[in-house]
């Protein structure tokens, strides 16, 4: 057999979908599993995005469109993502693509060359696939490590520190994923008065959970002076509107929408025809279903923390918005002899039939920063508390 390229054997990958097959395997074999490892809204798409998508189809809406997206949804996002930011935004500074994600590649294939030593800094614990791109891409990764003791900010001096000539991009994710946590105004004018000393960083913002902030209000980075010439908005259709697999996400900046272009057409053509037309609906139509859902969400986190405190060896901060919790769980580890998070995530799934993600999943491990793992809260109550008494449980059972 021909031999596969390093690139494609050192390619990471989202941990969520190799526990969600532990998952649907062992469901398989008749196990009852309480899972929280998957991040996706657990609601339908509304009745009305839905319509919108079935009209399309019926209305003949089947063909390719041209790379940057549909008019109407250019307009639409252009419009939605500057009245959250305070910002004029103008539709061909919008690019549409298959899902938010393809832009995080699309922004360090943009602003890096491959084996010429370029930094991009990305915080840990995060999206683990910021990390797998841009090792991918052939840039250097350069984590920032968000820290429980900051509410998961990061210190703005280790930014400055890191930052040399050969950073030429800093990812942000607020709110974030997997810790829930939320960067507030002041932390973003710490981080733009360091970038203001640096010029030839780009900033990706990547704004996938901006709706569901519980905690004080959304603040992006290109909101701040001088910010938004050189940041690129990242947003898309699947948290707010629950339309995870219908692949629909946009971003925004005017200098580099026209090279994105170019890098949808050599990899997807187009988003989806049909899920474009669904998302004008989405952003144009009714926002009653997109806030019920949030509010569904504030409920959940605040049972879901509220449980957790409770657990013997467990203490979990309050996370300001997503829909994740990021529980410390050294002490837990210790009462049951697990040498760490990942292993007690193993055998909190194969004894107890509860299904989180470790923090290694997301990232090397924070230093001096314990032991950690992630719920998704995109379940039911009746899930939550389910859940959280097996876990207690568990780790009575098992405690030395």
């Amino acid at each position: 057999m021909p031999a596969l390229s390093q690139r494609t054997n050192a390619l990471g990958t989202e941990n969520a979908f190799v526990v969600l097959a532990e998952v649907n395997a062992l469901q398989r074999q008749g196990k009852d599993i309480v899972s929280f490892c998957i991040g996706q809204p657990d609601f339908p798409t509304p009745a009305n995005i839905q319509d919108a998508a079935i009209a399309a189809v019926r209305g003949g809406k089947h063909g390719y469109t041209p790379s940057a997206g549909i008019a109407e949804l250019r307009e639409a996002a252009a419009r939605y993502l500057g009245n959250m930011r305070g910002l004029n935004i103008a539709p061909d500074d919008v690019v549409i693509g298959a899902g938010a994600k393809p832009f995080i590649a699309y922004m360090i294939l943009c602003c890096t060359d491959h084996g010429a030593g370029d930094e991009v800094i990305y915080p840990v614990p995060g999206f683990p696939i910021y990390e797998s791109q841009i090792r991918a891409h052939g840039a250097v990764p350069v984590p920032i490590y968000l820290r429980e003791q900051r509410n998961f900010a990061f210190d703005p001096d280790e930014l400055a520190q890191k930052i040399t000539p050969k950073t030429k991009l800093l990812i942000l994710n607020s709110p974030q994923n997997p810790t829930g946590g939320i960067l507030t105004r002041q932390n973003m004018e710490d981080i733009a008065s360091i970038l203001r000393k640096h010029p030839q960083v780009w900033v990706y913002a990547d704004d996938i959970y901006c709706r569901l902030v519980y905690d004080g209000k959304f603040v992006s980075i290109a909101e701040l002076p001088d910010m938004y010439e050189r940041t690129v908005i990242s947003d898309g259709a699947s948290k707010t509107w629950a339309m995870t697999g219908w692949r629909l996400g946009f971003a925004a900046n005017k200098a580099l929408a026209p090279h994105f272009v170019r890098w949808v057409t050599n990899t997807d053509s187009c988003a989806s025809q049909i899920s474009q037309w669904a998302a004008v609906e989405a952003i144009n139509g009714t926002q009653q279903h997109a806030e019920a859902m949030r509010e569904s969400f504030l409920a959940r986190r605040n049972l879901i923390v509220g449980l957790l405190n409770q657990v013997p060896g467990v203490s979990c901060k309050t996370p300001g918005g997503a829909f994740y919790a990021w529980p410390n769980v050294t002490e837990a580890c210790r009462m049951i002899g697990a040498k760490d998070s990942e292993q007690f995530r193993a055998r909190l799934l194969n004894e107890a039939g509860v299904a989180v993600l470790a923090d290694i999943h997301f990232g090397a491990r924070v230093p001096d920063e314990g032991q950690h793992v992630r719920f998704s809260y995109a379940a039911s109550n009746e899930a939550i508390v389910k859940g959280v008494e097996r876990m207690t449980d568990f780790i009575k059972k098992n405690s030395k």
